[in-house]
């Protein structure tokens, strides 16, 4: 058997969970928690309190704007924590599987923690730490499947956060590098929100020593970032990077300086001042991940301190900080942006051949599954693996691959899409955009959730519980040669021969 049974699966998180908590009734109190800032007073639904909207630096606006985070002015009076704060500004993305629930703007520096209701201050529980995905340009905490509702049920603290988007949050321009500010202004308010975990997430019950951050997309990109960059040391103790890429192919950062004169181009001849000045629709524009490739927009780029470089290349270097990884991608985590059989095959020059062999053997694979398997391949599933074998001789890591896909989008591109395993992540398949009714996402979701749940409690994602009798599917560490990866899809979980290796070592040859 490949899945455990739902019913012995609910059993170990019930023990799971009561072994965690502290016990005692829900109260009042249980819904006020005192921050260093100030008290919040959240919301409790059945046995999950929610604090939403809780600042975590000053607003970056006014003269705070295109510089790191700011302390937050405390409070004194309880602050109603029971409603999202406003997502980052952000230019419209309507076919965004995780629509933001806000009204965006650039006051955005919010955070949100979900607790065990009946958790209190001190109880040591695990904390995770989820950062939204949206190509670094859109997204937000507020999506409904974002939810940590299942986390905290399941006797963890989970915190998600926004950070600044677009030009906000990854802009250099010579006037502001001349002030000694440049570039990835994202990265360090997710900075500074991991910095708020660490001062205040005892209060809310969680331990600081035990902090799993997360993210997928842009957010599994962030993860490399946290890994490599010396700000984040030691503000966290182990990592899961879903989809996340890894090499250049994935997303292309220049240099500070080249950034610069991107800047400049968006602003030629403006003074700080002048940037500071400038209308927040001139800022936005319609950058969304249906336009990021404009001039005068550059995305993260290697600033020399929170981006080293490709991530890849720092795993490589010893860069990374030596805490366990969770990495992996979906079957079908490409985009198929070009669907022309014949333009796919000529971006393969010399390798057209080997690719069409690898790719289409019977030439009967759609334009849409070949584009997406092809840019799969290249960006996602095969820096994930290279990026688990660099770090597998120093540190524990597990390789995974979703490949449970279903519905018309799944079928269109031959697996599970981009960003589709979020909802089994956080199990809350019912919250998606376009919630199907699917038997089969049940028992996908339980088992998905339960290894991010194992990992982020006991620092690797399967395990046994004696009392229960039940386990987790094995899930061995990689290695530095590996070949192998946790198979994750409808008929549950399995460590296999990589069923792509040929492709993944095509992919790899033509990336060096």
């Amino acid at each position: 058997m490949r899945m455990p049974g739902m019913r012995m699966a609910l059993r170990v998180l019930g023990i799971i969970v009561a072994g965690a908590l502290a016990s005692g009734p829900v109260t009042a109190a249980a819904q006020q928690v005192a921050t260093g800032s100030g008290p919040v007073h959240g919301v409790t639904t059945g046995a999950v309190t929610a604090f939403k909207g809780i600042p975590y630096a000053a607003a970056p606006v006014g003269a705070n704007r295109w510089r790191a985070p700011q302390p937050v002015a405390p409070w004194q009076t309880v602050r109603d924590a029971s409603r999202y704060g406003s997502d980052c500004a952000q230019a419209p993305f309507p076919p965004d599987a995780a629509p933001i629930a806000t009204t965006p703007s650039e006051d955005c520096l919010y955070l949100n923690v979900w607790k065990p209701a009946s958790a209190r201050s001190g109880a040591k529980l695990p904390v995770m730490v989820w950062v939204h995905g949206g190509g670094f340009v859109n997204g937000g905490s507020s999506p409904a499947v974002y939810s940590g509702e299942n986390f905290a049920r399941d006797g963890i603290v989970l915190v998600s956060l926004n950070y600044r988007l677009g030009r906000f949050g990854f802009f250099a321009h010579p006037a502001l590098v001349d002030e000694g500010y440049g570039g990835n202004f994202g990265f360090l308010d997710q900075i500074a929100a991991l910095r708020w975990v660490q001062a205040n997430i005892a209060a809310f019950g969680g331990d600081p020593a035990r902090v799993t951050v997360f993210g997928e997309s842009a957010g599994g990109m962030s993860m490399h970032m946290l890994l490599q960059s010396p700000l984040a040391r030691g503000l966290f103790s182990q990592v899961a990077i879903e989809s996340g890429g890894g090499r250049d192919a994935t997303l292309p950062m220049p240099t500070l300086a080249n950034a610069a004169k991107a800047g400049e181009a968006f602003a030629p001849g403006a003074t700080a001042a002048d940037l500071r000045a400038l209308p927040v629709e001139k800022i936005t524009g319609n950058l969304s991940m249906m336009t990021m490739a404009q001039p005068g927009y550059s995305g993260p780029m290697v600033d020399g301190r929170t981006i080293m470089g490709a991530p890849v290349d720092a795993a490589q270097a010893g860069l990374d900080a030596p805490v366990p990884v969770l990495i992996g991608a979906n079957s079908a985590d490409g985009f198929p942006f070009v669907t022309d059989k014949a333009k796919i095959m000529a971006d393969f020059g010399a390798d057209a051949d080997k690719a069409r062999a690898l790719y289409d053997p019977a030439g009967t694979a759609s334009g849409d599954v070949l584009a997406t398997m092809t840019s799969a391949d290249r960006m996602m599933i095969e820096p994930a693996r290279a990026v688990a074998r660099a770090l597998a001789s120093r540190q524990q890591v597990w390789l995974y691959r979703f490949a449970f896909g279903h519905g018309k989008f799944a079928d269109m591109l031959g697996g599970a899409p981009h960003a589709s395993e979020i909802p089994y992540v956080f199990d809350t398949v019912g919250h998606r955009k376009d919630p199907v009714a699917n038997a089969a996402d049940v028992p996908v979701a339980t088992l998905m959730h339960r290894y991010w749940v194992t990992f982020a409690t006991t620092g690797r994602p399967d395990g046994e519980d004696h009392q229960a009798g039940a386990n987790l599917p094995g899930w061995p560490v990689a290695t530095a040669d590996d070949s192998s990866v946790q198979l994750i899809d409808g008929q549950g979980a399995v460590h296999v021969a990589d069923p792509i290796q040929a492709r993944l070592d095509f992919a790899e040859r033509r990336a060096h």
